[in-house]
């Protein structure tokens, strides 16, 4: 489909989908680093260990919300491009 030729509907989808995938991606990997932050906070880790740990979590968050993002973004140009 040429971006020219796309109607209104199809332009607002794509808005609304776009913002959904960042807002799901920024929560899963909100969710993904409280994870080793609750952890480091629970069992009271200090100094390099904590760091570690919570750059590992960053990383982690990072790359879920990452795969979240390309994921529903293929999955909405897929569903775009069959028609539906």
């Amino acid at each position: 489909m040429d971006m020219g030729r796309e109607s209104r509907w199809e332009k607002d989808a794509m808005t609304v989908e776009i913002v959904f995938a960042l807002v799901t991606a920024l929560v899963l990997g909100a969710a993904v680093f409280a994870v080793p932050l609750a952890l480091a906070s629970a069992f009271d880790i200090s100094g390099s260990a904590r760091k570690g740990v919570l750059v590992g979590g960053a990383l982690l968050g990072a790359t879920a919300g990452a795969w979240r993002l390309v994921r529903v973004l293929v999955r909405f140009d897929r569903q775009r491009r069959m028609g539906r």
